[in-house]
């Protein structure tokens, strides 16, 4: 697969995976949807790689969720169904290939998490985070949502309240507080980040690799049924997204407007 949207590199078996699309935070499109389950896949096949490094390029952002503006652009969204479900993006697909890989996946946050981003790193097993870096959600905001690992797994790590909070006030969250309420392993300086990163990921590469597979999959164990609460959140989200009200979030994110959601309530 042509890499246009990621970098991908295996160093003394660390696969270091990083979304290259500064440009617009490391926000994601199609195509880098699919290069990330490529690369996620080809780290799985590979007996040699003992962890696996997620991160973004730049320092503004680690992952800032769904491009807006390519959602009918070539290689962007595709509403035609297909492995995207409906919804124009193979984000179910990502979020499971990283929950099954048999390797820890460690989440390297160099900037904003937000959105679609901030879940990514809520699915991966570890998380470190660049003292600079913020979280949070906007779903809500654009008339989306992740009714799957987004939500039900993040309430597992923060509670119930938490995620309540997260998820309808879309407020954003230092690395500090995200540690303290348990989101977060680590928070380090922005410049050592990926050495810590990878400082974890050589431990972790010492360890005996069946061990943490089965390790892995009996954590995931009792939370595989949010596996099933994604798929109708998927289907659902893929309905929402042809209504107006969803419409209103988009293009006022686009036209760099207040978005207005009361005329929906009427």
């Amino acid at each position: 697969m042509q890499l246009t949207d990621i970098l991908y590199d295996k160093h003394h078996g660390i696969a270091t995976i990083t979304i290259n699309r500064p440009d617009v935070m490391n926000a994601f499109r199609g195509a880098t949807i699919q290069q990330l389950i490529y690369a996620f896949r080809d780290a799985w096949d590979d007996v040699k790689i003992g962890a696996v490094i997620l991160t973004g390029a730049g320092q503004r952002a680690f992952c800032t969720g769904g491009d807006q503006k390519t959602k009918v652009d070539v290689g962007g969204y595709d509403f035609n169904g297909g492995l995207g479900g409906g919804i124009g993006l193979e984000i179910e697909q990502l979020h499971l290939v990283i929950r099954n890989i048999p390797k820890p996946v460690i989440a390297a946050v160099n900037g904003y998490a937000i959105g679609g981003g901030h879940v990514l790193h809520v699915i991966c097993d570890l998380t470190i985070a660049a003292e600079h870096a913020k979280f949070g959600q906007t779903g809500p905001t654009v008339g989306s949502f992740d009714g799957g690992f987004g939500s039900s797994y993040l309430a597992r790590i923060v509670g119930d309240k938490k995620a309540r909070e997260i998820w309808y006030l879309c407020e954003q969250y230092s690395a500090a507080e995200c540690q303290e309420m348990g989101l977060v392993n680590k928070v380090v300086a922005g410049e050592l980040l990926m050495d810590e990163a990878l400082n974890w990921a050589q431990k972790i590469c010492a360890k005996s690799p069946t061990a943490l597979k089965i390790l892995k999959y009996s954590f995931n164990a009792d939370t595989a049924n949010i596996q099933g609460i994604s798929q109708l959140s998927m289907a659902s989200l893929a309905l929402f997204y042809k209504t107006d009200e969803s419409n209103e979030g988009r293009e006022a994110f686009i036209e760099k407007r207040a978005v207005n959601f009361a005329k929906f309530r009427k």
